[in-house]
């Protein structure tokens, strides 16, 4: 009998550990990594994956597993898929792999996910001083529409996308990354004028053997061991796309990716099911399981053809992306602004995080004037489908940042009117967030202008 539907290449059981797969899962990006199967350019094919944690994030209502996360594993990816031609050759380095997204959603029976902060001590986020403790809210699907116990009141359509899709980097890649992250750990704070305010660290996630999981590779065996301490990790983005966390990368979205080993080598993971511009809390999207189902095409010589490299060497490039045509339609919107000054009032020189960072917290004082707490609006900013945007770079000294948040998400009008909103008691938002205490002894920034 004819097969139907596209080919599951790596099939997921939840009932399994990541290493327990039957293609076990990798958390870390290395040349010699090896590929798990083989696809054919003009192939639709299926590639399921578990949430970014592997699993060691439940819908239990406790904020303890986001609190004691061990972050060392993050994020497992599915993969690698060796990508070939119609003819049986490779994608070689200097080709350009075209990645189309045909169809993607969370996996069947496991229709849930969650967004949280972690703690201050353990990962942090982009408010950390603000927010230092351990949070998480449980999401539950319905369709294309996610609402959550622990945010009442507000209801949305996901735009689901892979938060990390990529392809493999070659050696002399890889030590460039390492060379110069390593470099940004050991000396940054001496060599650069660092935005003290966003209390972001470690500065970098150098090469770790702890927590490494490299797919088929055995681990305490002597490759094991070399390719865990060169082998980069998955947090940020980088020139093979990777983390890259692009929100409307969803249905009909292609991904130009550019090859730099034989085969390309490709891996996704991270999986959405909304997110917000930024992913602000860092645990921040509606973290899921899930499954894509993909094309891939080969452009010969694209790299060259298409990138421009941006920095001294021909793999200083950067993918590119083609949104696709589907996604939530909202008419209207509450605007926020941010400008960069941090909430000392201290002036800061064109710098669109600090900016970015007030905006966020502009909404979420306004948002809190409402009925929630503060916790539950800077959940919602992370894992709605907020736009955020660069408005301004050239106006000295301000940078300009905005946060746009779809009024129609909330089960009431959150726009300014006559009628005051009622202060002293009041209606709140209950439950509240999963929430766990902050034990360590860091300073929290304290807006003091701001809604108590």
């Amino acid at each position: 009998m004819a097969q139907y539907g596209p080919r599951v290449v790596v099939p997921i059981d939840l009932k399994k550990k990541p290493w327990e797969q039957k293609f076990p899962l990798h958390n870390r990006w290395h040349p010699d990594i090896p590929t798990v199967e083989v696809v054919t350019a003009g192939e639709v094919f299926r590639v399921e994956m578990m949430d970014f944690s592997g699993g060691s994030i439940t819908k239990n209502y406790t904020a303890h597993d986001i609190k004691h996360a061990d972050l060392s594993i993050v994020h497992y990816l599915s993969g690698p898929i060796r990508i070939m031609d119609s003819d049986g050759n490779p994608a070689k380095p200097g080709d350009l792999l075209v990645v189309e997204i045909c169809n993607l959603g969370p996996l069947p029976g496991d229709e849930w996910g969650y967004t949280g902060t972690f703690d201050r001590e353990n990962g942090g986020g982009f408010l950390t001083d603000h927010f230092p403790c351990a949070t998480k809210a449980i999401w539950h699907f319905e369709g294309i529409y996610a609402h959550s116990p622990q945010i009442p009141g507000v209801r949305f359509p996901g735009l689901t996308h892979p938060g990390i899709i990529g392809t493999a980097p070659s050696m002399e890649l890889l030590n460039i990354w390492n060379e110069r992250e390593r470099d940004l750990e050991e000396n940054g704070i001496q060599s650069f004028k660092l935005c003290e305010v966003l209390h972001s660290r470690p500065l970098a996630n150098l090469p770790a053997t702890k927590g490494s999981h490299l797919g088929k590779v055995q681990k305490g065996t002597a490759e094991w061991e070399k390719i865990a301490k060169e082998a980069a990790r998955t947090i940020p983005g980088r020139e093979n796309g990777g983390n890259c966390d692009i929100k409307n990368l969803s249905r009909g979205s292609k991904i130009y990716l550019p090859v730099f080993v034989e085969g390309a080598n490709l891996s996704t993971g991270d999986m959405h099911f909304s997110q917000g511009d930024g992913e602000v809390s860092f645990c921040g999207a509606i973290e899921m399981s899930g499954f894509l189902e993909l094309k891939c095409e080969i452009i010969r010589g694209g790299m060259k053809e298409y990138l421009t490299p941006m920095g001294p060497t021909p793999l200083h490039v950067n993918p590119i992306f083609e949104i696709g045509p589907v996604e939530p339609r909202f008419s209207e919107w509450l605007v926020f602004e941010g400008i960069s000054v941090d909430e000392s009032g201290r002036q800061h020189y064109l710098d669109a995080s600090v900016a970015y960072k007030r905006a966020v917290l502009n909404a979420i004082d306004y948002l809190s004037k409402f009925g929630y707490s503060k916790e539950q609006v800077y959940l919602l900013l992370s894992c709605c489908p907020c736009e955020g945007r660069i408005s301004g770079i050239v106006d000295a000294p301000n940078a300009v940042a905005t946060l746009a948040i779809p009024i129609a998400i909330f089960d009431q009008d959150i726009r300014p009117k006559n009628s005051k909103v009622p202060r002293g008691p009041r209606l709140i938002k209950k439950p509240d967030v999963l929430k766990c205490t902050y034990d360590g002894n860091l300073p929290t920034t304290r807006n003091l202008s701001a809604t108590q």
